[in-house]
């Protein structure tokens, strides 16, 4: 019998649903703090993840969660880098 692998899995930060790494996005803080999307998941510092969701992209700007969860200011460019993610307009590297 083939064991199957183990999914990774996330939880989004505004949902908190456990989702598959892959059907989220990666939103990540570095050491220098600087605040970036990170559609390949695999850049190094703290990362938070959101739902490929329009709604929970809105709900993560209204809040201010990002900003709670990264411990560093979000700059208004990150949020419509992710809409632009959601919508698919912006092509997966």
């Amino acid at each position: 019998m083939v064991q199957k692998r183990k999914v990774p899995e996330r939880k989004c930060i505004i949902t908190n649903e456990l989702k598959p790494k892959k059907e989220l996005i990666r939103v990540v803080r570095n050491k220098e703090g600087q605040v970036f999307v990170d559609p390949t998941g695999k850049k190094n510092g703290r990362g938070a993840y959101l739902s490929r969701d329009l709604g929970v992209i809105e709900k993560a700007k209204k809040a201010n969660v990002l900003s709670r969860q990264l411990n560093a200011e979000v700059d208004p460019a990150v949020y419509e880098e992710l809409k632009q993610l959601v919508d698919g307009t912006k092509n997966e590297k």
